[in-house]
């Protein structure tokens, strides 16, 4: 059987014939009133965005990306930007949409904007203006499409963005300790869409237009809807039983949930770069979830009619065991090239109903993600959050917008698979890149029409700084890959790794007139850069502003194993050539490594060797990031469930990986301790606990020991032994940088300070 797995070709964005409503033109700014539709001349809008967000008018911000792709297919699009909840009134603000409500918590997922890893409700929120808190709801889809109906009972509604895509089936909620129902059973909307959902929105809307009933919309890669198990419309279907470990019967060698590439290949006798013939005529049969090695005895059926049934929501409600099947199962079925719908029951009783998800949706070709940031976008925030001057004060202004004013994103994606980061379950890991031109198009509108441009552009990035380009050297090795990290636990030999047109690229830029410094505030991806040393060189000599901020989040293998990260020397090695090249370039630069606390796998001796590892280097935390549970994360299948899917799920415990969990508020401070061992009032916390570990020797005053046994006063004095004359005058070395922590789960942008950075829908 072939390796080779080719998805259809999608038809492109710019391909559908404009809607009648093209005519209007394009507006200034998607309309937020009645008055502003009086002036475009509409007296409807086709389609409404209701969004978590203030509106600002650029793609970094998903409702202005929705909004413009829209309006660029001939649509009327109006937007409601964090409506008061507690009525429907505020939702009624533009009339009734003719074709559909598209509703979104915004950028980041509303549970992680409004509450920190510690369950406290946070005082700000970066996509507000003024940066206030609770601007938006608890679970705002949920709400929002409550109150879309309550306004207009008849209207369509399709829910899409960050949270959307972690809800679409039934996921472990961190803040109730539960698991929770898909988002669309909960919500009841009509569609739900995940991933980067331009294609999706685009061809949904063109349908709905054309009067297609929303029931009827079942086939758009991308979505998910609900019918019950009973529904007709599924026979045709074969469908795969998932929904229990540990089944004797069938594999199929290619898509088997439960092998790579390479052992697919290997039990054939061939490697993965093979490619044989077409693939033979499937039979019609009713296949049982493979879990064995190949017998030969039944062959599978036609991938684009084959469904996976997971675990129901009743099952993996009760059962940490299928809780973690069924994450492992779904991650195996993420890439668009091979991957079959899922389905997965929610409900016992004869009205039961099916969460029906189709496979992902094609990644865009250069020409449309080109299509896609060269729109209209006005690049500022409406005018409403304007003061009365037209400018911007404190209370006015928008946060989030402020950090990515002048930064540019060059491609979206990412093929790292950190467990605990939720970029590649809403992006993919195919990297999906702008053109050179377009990229350069954007610095010189920035140049030319931003207030207050200084010639300074702030980033060039995405995800990450350096995956631009890069993907698999082959599009039908690709195509077939299952591996869920292309540089875990090494990087892949078929990855391609050639920083050379990201590095013509700065080049170009930083020549441009007018502008003064590219910096590149994305987190690098230092595994992948040391494979060129000229793009290291490129990045140091000139787009570097004095800090750089990388991200190895551990030292020791235990926890990296967990994250599938690589090993400290890989920063090390990366660190070697970032100090020759700061210094050949005469200036004096630093790196900040993020670190997370409390992440699944971490012992309290990892957190303590982490502690020795950043005193060693001089490394003080001003902030520290614990793990943060987002839902649908491989790592969060670990927090809740104590297993390892990445190394397959079974009921035998000699079989299945059991993960130490770090739980209760008083070990999970000890973790945060470790990061911040300079601190003295996590001294006494730290002493009991290096005595626990039989570490009592790490307590002291010199210089080789993590803490010292004194403990200052709130008036300053010391408390306990006395510093002996051959102490340092002060309890800890001084820092060689500082060093802040991050949680790349953090949806919208993956690099610590800039923890809210938006990130496009």
């Amino acid at each position: 059987m072939s390796l080779t797995v080719v998805a259809p070709a999608p038809k492109p964005l710019t391909a559908y014939r404009p809607y009648w409503a093209k005519r209007f033109g394009s507006a200034p700014f998607l309309p937020m009133s009645r008055a502003e539709m009086d002036v475009l001349g509409w007296d409807s809008c086709d389609i409404i965005v209701v969004t978590g967000d203030a509106y600002v008018d650029h793609p970094s911000f998903g409702m202005a990306v929705i909004g413009r792709v829209l309006e660029a297919q001939g649509f009327r699009v109006g937007i409601i930007a964090q409506p008061q909840w507690d009525s429907a009134e505020p939702f009624k603000a533009l009339g009734k949409p003719n074709l559909f409500f598209g509703v979104t918590a915004g950028n980041m997922d509303s549970m992680i904007n409004r509450y920190t890893a510690d369950r406290k409700i946070r005082s700000d929120d970066a996509y507000t203006p003024g940066g206030q808190g609770g601007a938006r709801p608890d679970r705002s889809n949920l709400v929002y499409v409550n109150r879309c109906k309550e306004a207009f009972a008849d209207v369509p509604i399709v829910v899409g963005g960050i949270e959307a895509s972690l809800r679409r089936i039934a996921h472990y909620d961190y803040w109730q300790d539960k698991v929770r129902r898909s988002l669309l059973v909960d919500s009841k909307a009509d569609l739900l869409l995940f991933g980067n959902a331009e294609r999706a929105i685009v061809e949904i809307a063109h349908r709905l237009a054309a009067r297609q009933p929303v029931a009827t919309i079942t086939d758009v890669r991308g979505t998910a809807f609900m019918r019950r198990s009973d529904d007709d419309s599924a026979r045709g279907w074969f469908e795969i039983d998932s929904t229990e470990v540990d089944l004797p019967g069938r594999i199929d060698d290619h898509i088997s949930p439960y092998l790579t590439t390479e052992q697919a290949a290997a039990s054939q006798g061939q490697s993965c770069e093979a490619q044989g013939a077409g693939p033979k005529e499937p039979q019609v049969a009713v296949v049982a979830m493979p879990t064995s090695r190949k017998t030969g005895a039944v062959q599978m059926p036609p991938r684009e009619r084959t469904v996976i049934r997971l675990p129901s929501y009743e099952q993996v409600k009760s059962d940490p065991v299928l809780y973690a099947h069924a994450s492992r199962v779904l991650h195996l079925e993420t890439n668009p090239g091979n991957a079959r719908a899922l389905v997965q029951r929610h409900g016992s009783d004869a009205g039961a109903r099916d969460v029906w998800i189709n496979p992902p949706p094609i990644p865009l070709a250069t020409a449309e993600m080109d299509h896609v940031f060269d729109l209209a976008y006005a690049r500022s925030p409406h005018p409403r959050y304007a003061d009365e001057h037209g400018g911007h004060d404190g209370a006015t202004k928008i946060p989030a917008w402020e950090m990515i004013r002048f930064s540019i994103n060059i491609m979206r994606g990412c093929f790292g698979g950190c467990t605990f980061c939720s970029i590649t379950e809403h992006e993919g890991r195919i990297i999906q890149s702008r053109s050179e031109d377009s990229v350069i198009r954007e610095i010189e509108d920035i140049r030319d029409r931003v207030q207050g441009f200084t010639g300074v552009i702030s980033d060039l990035g995405g995800p990450t700084a350096n995956m631009y380009r890069l993907g698999c050297k082959s599009r039908e090795i690709e195509a077939a890959c299952r591996k869920p990290s292309c540089v875990y636990p090494g990087i892949c030999a078929n990855l391609g790794t050639d920083h050379g047109p990201l590095i013509q690229m700065y080049r170009r830029a930083r020549q441009l007139r007018g502008v003064k410094k590219i910096l590149i505030g994305s987190g690098l991806r230092y595994d992948l850069a040391v494979q060129s040393p000229e793009y290291v060189k490129e990045l140091v000599s000139h787009h570097v502003g004095g800090y750089l901020k990388i991200a190895p989040e551990h030292t020791e293998g235990g926890p990296l194993g967990k994250m599938m990260k690589p090993g400290i020397g890989s920063y090390e090695r990366f660190k070697q050539l970032f100090e020759t090249f700061s210094a050949e370039a005469g200036k004096k630069q630093y790196l900040i490594p993020y670190f997370i606390a409390a992440h699944p796998g971490t012992s309290d001796e990892d957190m303590m060797n982490l502690a020795l590892w950043l005193k060693k280097n001089g490394f003080k935390a001003d902030q520290v990031q614990t793990f943060y549970p987002s839902p649908m994360a491989s790592a969060t299948a670990m927090y809740h469930s104590g297993l390892n899917p990445l190394k397959g799920i079974s009921r035998d415990s000699r079989r299945a990986e059991k993960v130490d969990i770090v739980r209760g508020e008083r070990r999970r401070r000890l973790h945060k301790a470790f990061l911040r061992w300079h601190d003295p009032n996590n001294w006494p916390l730290l002493r009991q606990a290096l005595k626990d570990l039989g570490r009592a020797d790490l307590i002291g005053n010199g210089r080789q020991h993590l803490i010292p046994n004194f403990q200052p006063a709130v008036d300053g004095s010391y408390q306990g032994a006395r510093r002996s004359n051959s102490t340092p005058a002060r309890p800890s070395q001084p820092t060689k940088g500082r060093l802040l922590t991050q949680h790349t789960g953090l949806p919208p942008r993956a690099t610590g300070a800039a923890r809210k950075k938006p990130r496009p829908a």
